[in-house]
């Protein structure tokens, strides 16, 4: 009685949460390669031929500005001499520059290319209330939660009747209702840690608390702030010493790798280097300098922050499969699909065990 109750309620959440989880299947296997494919359909867009040195950033950024008549607010670098680089400018309006040249290749809005489309539709993003608010976020954490949940119930399902072991195995040869059952439960074992925390991966981009207490509770230890941005008495745009202050920001963490910029947007602000140290999955070092002087004013080096930490800032790289090369993505990609297979399955087991049963 038990098993069926359970097994109605895994059956009821899949036909509830099962069009988010389809559209967050099909939706995060495509974003893995969806800046390659984007960069291939539209390389004038996004690719450069790559030369000894990029200009200066003064220069990029006096070059964009007097093209556009717009101020630039951050300094994307790409990390592959063949990309051009991202800027985005004061009214939110991202541009894609040659970093040899200072050539405009392309204006566009964030989640109106390939990637950002996806990403945003991934995320519910591509929505805002009145207050700029992303209202539709936790939709998605639900359905990454229905997800967690039927992984676990489906567990249950298998691991409660005796000679479980014996049922992890496949027979090609058997009739096609018995054959998609075996094929989805064996999967839904294989693939049962995996999944979870990639869907717990996705839910802490948006219920940071929770999932951040959950970290902290199987580390047993608390999870390291970032310093706040500190404050200055900026001088006048036109004075920024922005090169100066890359200089010293590079000197501050000589082993790191830049990554982005974030130029000043009020007579307070300091300027940001966010930088890469080895052994980082993901650039959360940050260097801070005064904008006149280009004098460092504060360094946070995150490779040495403790281990709960570093468990909490690996969780990007982990949910879209960039840590290990392209195998591991390969394999990221079948894993992302899985949600759309087992929807499918689900609901096509239960429409043939209804039939047979008439």
């Amino acid at each position: 009685m038990v098993k069926l109750w359970l097994r109605r309620v895994h059956l009821l959440i899949a036909l509830v949460a099962g069009f988010l989880l389809i559209g967050l299947s099909i939706t995060g296997a495509l974003l893995i390669y969806a800046k390659d494919i984007q960069h291939a359909l539209q390389p004038e867009y996004w690719q450069v031929d790559a030369k000894n040195q990029p200009l200066p950033l003064d220069a990029l950024k006096y070059q964009v500005e007097t093209q556009l008549n717009k101020k630039v607010s951050l300094i994307s670098l790409e990390q592959s001499p063949d990309l051009a680089w991202q800027f985005r400018l004061s009214d939110n309006l991202y541009i894609s520059v040659n970093p040899y040249s200072g050539d405009i290749l392309h204006t566009y809005q964030y989640y109106q290319t390939f990637y950002g489309y996806l990403l945003g539709y991934h995320r519910w993003l591509l929505y805002q209330n009145e207050a700029g608010k992303y209202v539709l976020r936790d939709w998605i954490s639900i359905a990454s939660l229905c997800l967690i949940i039927e992984l676990l119930l489906g567990f249950y399902l298998w691991v409660k009747p005796k000679r479980r072991l014996k049922r992890l195995k496949i027979n090609r040869k058997a009739k096609r209702k018995i054959y998609y059952y075996q094929l989805h439960t064996v999967l839904g074992v294989y693939l049962l840690i995996p999944l979870i925390l990639i869907a717990f991966s996705g839910m802490a981009f948006n219920w940071k608390n929770v999932t951040a207490w959950v970290v902290q509770a199987v580390t047993f230890n608390q999870i390291e702030q970032r310093p706040d941005a500190p404050t200055v008495l900026a001088e006048a745009e036109s004075d920024l010493n922005l090169n100066q202050a890359r200089v010293n920001a590079q000197a501050a963490l000589p082993d790191a790798v830049l990554y982005r910029v974030y130029l000043p947007k009020s007579a307070t602000d300091s300027i940001g280097f966010r930088m890469k140290m080895p052994g980082e999955s993901h650039p959360y070092s940050w260097v801070w300098t005064d904008p006149g002087s280009g004098r460092v004013l504060q360094v946070y080096d995150a490779s040495k922050a403790n281990f709960t930490t570093q468990v909490w800032n690996f969780r990007y790289k982990f949910h879209i499969g960039d840590f290990a090369g392209r195998l591991v993505q390969m394999i990221w990609f079948v894993i992302a699909l899985m949600p759309l297979f087992f929807v499918i399955s689900g609901v096509y087991l239960f429409v043939v065990r209804h039939k047979n049963k008439k």
